[in-house]
């Protein structure tokens, strides 16, 4: 029996390319990680759902706080006070004019059991509109 010829057979064959082949198999094997993820995530969705604009899950990006008053609601009048200026982002507009003279009106307002804090978050998307209600 000759021992080296065994040995030879449980090594593979010699293979120039070693890294591309390497790099082959690591792709390979992230791809089937990400497909079993993905199956094992429910998601089944095809290339173009992923183009379309999705709506759930949508949440606003102001959270407001806890108000204590129990019958707290912002009234039509005031709504149409605060969007009078209105602020859209372009760059001929300064935000922080825009800032001042909204918590200047915003301070005006004084409701039992409601901060001002409250008031302002409540407020604030109304006087917006074009970019800046975009980013919002």
């Amino acid at each position: 029996m000759n021992k080296k010829s065994q040995g030879s057979q449980s090594l593979a064959p010699f293979n120039p390319e070693i890294k591309a082949a390497a790099q082959q198999r690591g792709g390979e094997a992230r791809r089937k990680k990400r497909a079993e993820v993905a199956m094992a995530e429910g998601d089944n969705r095809v290339l173009w759902d992923y183009a379309l604009p999705q709506a759930s899950g949508i949440t606003s990006s102001i959270v407001s706080p806890v108000v204590e008053a129990h019958n707290f609601e912002l009234s039509p009048a005031l709504i149409s006070f605060v969007e009078r200026e209105q602020f859209g982002g372009h760059p001929s507009e300064n935000p922080n004019v825009h800032l001042h003279k909204f918590l200047t009106k915003c301070d005006t307002i004084k409701l039992n059991g409601v901060s001002t804090d409250a008031i302002r978050l409540q407020l604030f998307p109304f006087p917006l509109r074009d970019r800046a209600s975009d980013w919002l």
